[in-house]
């Protein structure tokens, strides 16, 4: 499917969520992020899948990793659904926002389309997408499942875990050597 994929820099789209309106960028910050979206409010899959991720949100804080849903419900529905996940997730606190997107827009601008499948109004129906953004606002990784399958939030930690590892030893790569030992000592009789 042509659209956005890794390497990409995600748009800049200013969306309505559960937290209020965000600009992607500035909610990505200088943090890494998982972007995740959902078919529907309030369907099975979707509803045990929040509250999974929502248990895991201190593994994903400990990587300095923001969490952020999408699902095609307006924000009134986020809110009365985030109680559903709650109550059938025991422990859990949906603590990230949650992106309104009834009309698909972001969706289709974050290419999270099933291009197969369309609902009984004719919109087109997200697959189970997810993106690893890093703080350069790039797509690191994405995983796509059919809107039936849930994810594994334990392979997404582990996934972030090899990223943030392979991107620190980028930057120690091109980090320049320590000046020699006696120019340290020199500059230290300064």
């Amino acid at each position: 499917m042509p659209g956005l994929t890794i390497g990409d820099t995600i748009p800049n789209l200013e969306v309505d969520t559960t937290h209020g309106r965000v600009k992607l960028h500035d909610f990505v910050g200088d943090s890494w992020a998982v972007i995740f979206s959902h078919p529907g409010d309030f369907t099975p899959v979707c509803t045990t899948e929040l509250g999974r991720m929502a248990l895991q949100v201190g593994e994903f804080e400990k990587r300095r990793v923001k969490l952020l849903g999408v699902s095609c419900e307006d924000v009134k529905s986020h809110l009365l659904w985030i109680k559903d996940i709650e109550h059938y997730t025991p422990g859990c606190k949906v603590t990230y926002p949650i992106v309104a997107d009834p009309d698909r827009d972001v969706i289709r601008e974050l290419n999270m389309v099933d291009p197969d499948k369309v609902d009984e109004e004719g919109f087109e129906i997200p697959n189970r997408a997810l993106h690893v953004i890093s703080p350069d606002k790039k797509i690191q990784l994405s995983i796509v499942y059919p809107a039936t399958t849930g994810r594994n939030m334990d392979e997404v930690l582990r996934v972030v875990d090899l990223l943030q590892a392979a991107a620190a030893a980028r930057r120690k790569a091109k980090a320049p050597p320590p000046p020699p030992l006696f120019a340290r000592a020199a500059a230290s009789k300064l």
